[in-house]
């Protein structure tokens, strides 16, 4: 049996009996089985269902701010993410708090706003420690200028020891600010050396 197929220009012929048709039924039904395999192997993964959950919860109050000597602090949005075990019910990360923060300089120098680190307190004041093994990232750098009666808007994402969750022990969050006032003074020497 001769075969013929022509497609813009070119003609292609198979000469061979039966040969090309059986192969090309046997690669077919591999194809088939392999996608059927494949699918119902996806399936299986789908439906597991997942062994840890994301949970957010807000702080309250919702926003607050608090005057300093030279600077007025407003904290606002925080919220607190943590990953639990669905079964357990136990937090398996380090939970991270984020939020906004606005500084506003009110002195009456240029200030240089170098970091905001974050300290937590419980309900008597004492300080709340990271566990071992915690992720400790509680500080946030910034290096900018503040000028008199100006804002600077940005954002937290710190991490928060699990006791305070666990333990619904936060009663204050602290925020130390560091910065230097401007003009800064400045001083040079000069040391007179050589090289022998």
């Amino acid at each position: 049996m001769e075969r013929e197929c022509r497609s813009k220009g070119l003609m292609f012929r198979s000469t061979k009996k039966g040969g090309h048709g059986m192969h090309f039924k046997k690669i077919l039904v591999f194809i088939a089985l392999s996608m059927v395999i494949g699918f119902f192997g996806c399936a299986k993964e789908k439906g597991e269902a997942p062994k840890q959950e994301q949970i957010t919860k807000k702080l309250i109050p919702g926003k607050a701010e608090v005057k300093g000597a030279n600077f007025l602090i407003e904290i606002s949005d925080l919220e607190v993410t943590t990953i639990e075990d669905i079964a357990s019910k136990k937090i398996v990360e380090t939970p991270n708090l984020r939020g906004r923060i606005k500084i506003t300089n009110i002195s009456k120098d240029n200030l240089d706003i170098q970091a905001i680190a974050l300290e937590y307190l419980d309900v008597d004041g004492k300080p709340i420690d990271f566990e071992s093994g915690e992720r400790i990232m509680k500080a946030s750098l910034y290096f900018k200028v503040i000028k008199p009666e100006q804002s600077l808007d940005g954002y937290l994402d710190v991490t928060i020891p699990m006791k305070a969750i666990k333990e619904k022990t936060l009663g204050n969050i602290e925020v130390n600010l560091v910065y230097v006032a401007s003009p800064l003074s400045r001083e040079t020497v000069t040391f007179p050396e050589k090289i022998e």
